[in-house]
């Protein structure tokens, strides 16, 4: 979350500078820095996700030097979970922290003929970008240990995308379905990328049926036979 932060604050400074420097009243101007900000956004974040991997690498070695068996007591799959979830959370109360400000009042959404939708949707959008961001620390981790290219570009690739779905908006139906279609693709690369498969799913299944059935069969048993 800290790495998240300063990579937050530097996108911050660069776009504040640009404004600065910039015809203020050159509407398209403005909006353009605007766009550039978020791009610059997205790329400080994943250059932080890069640096923190490098720094889990170096902890995990000292970790690995230190036990007994010589080996980390933490994985990278859980250290990449871990790392991209907390990406993900600390983004989800930034992106909704002011909402929630807002909609303490005073006045009623819509009112001027705004979307009343404002605040479901933004709750959706949060909930995806926290979405995304774990899955795309399990699919960046994964890449950096296998020293996979395409996989780091298409990471930062649908990073830019999502961020640039969001400029749709008030359009809500163009930027929430797309976004919603990446989260669920990137879910599964996620999910194959840390080792599952769909035989893994059906015995996964397949075994709370059993536990089900012998828990029914068992409380079968035990109740008591009426004359």
């Amino acid at each position: 979350a800290f790495f998240w932060l300063v990579s937050l604050l530097l996108a911050s400074l660069i776009w504040f500078i640009s404004v600065h420097l910039s015809d203020r009243e050159d509407a398209k101007l403005q909006y353009g820095l605007l766009v550039f900000g978020a791009a610059v956004s997205v790329l400080l974040q994943e250059a932080f996700r890069f640096a923190y991997f490098k720094l889990l690498k170096k902890a995990d070695e000292g970790l690995a030097t230190i036990s007994e068996d010589g080996r980390s007591p933490i994985s990278l799959r859980q250290m990449a979970y871990v790392s991209g979830l907390s990406f993900g959370i600390i983004s989800g109360v930034f992106s909704v922290i002011n909402i929630l400000a807002d909609s303490i009042g005073p006045g009623i959404v819509g009112i001027h003929g705004d979307s009343p939708y404002y605040f479901i949707t933004s709750a959706f959008l949060t909930m995806a970008l926290v979405l995304l961001h774990t899955f795309w620390g399990v699919i960046f981790f994964d890449a950096c240990e296998k020293r996979r290219c395409w996989c780091l570009g298409l990471v930062v690739a649908s990073h830019l995308l999502t961020s640039g779905l969001t400029f749709l908006n008030p359009w809500y139906e163009a930027s929430l379905v797309p976004i919603f279609i990446i989260t669920f693709c990137t879910g599964l690369w996620a999910f194959f990328t840390a080792g599952g498969s769909f035989r893994n799913i059906l015995k996964c299944l397949s075994c709370k049926q059993e536990d089900g059935s012998r828990v029914l069969m068992y409380s079968a048993l035990q109740v008591p036979l009426e004359d």
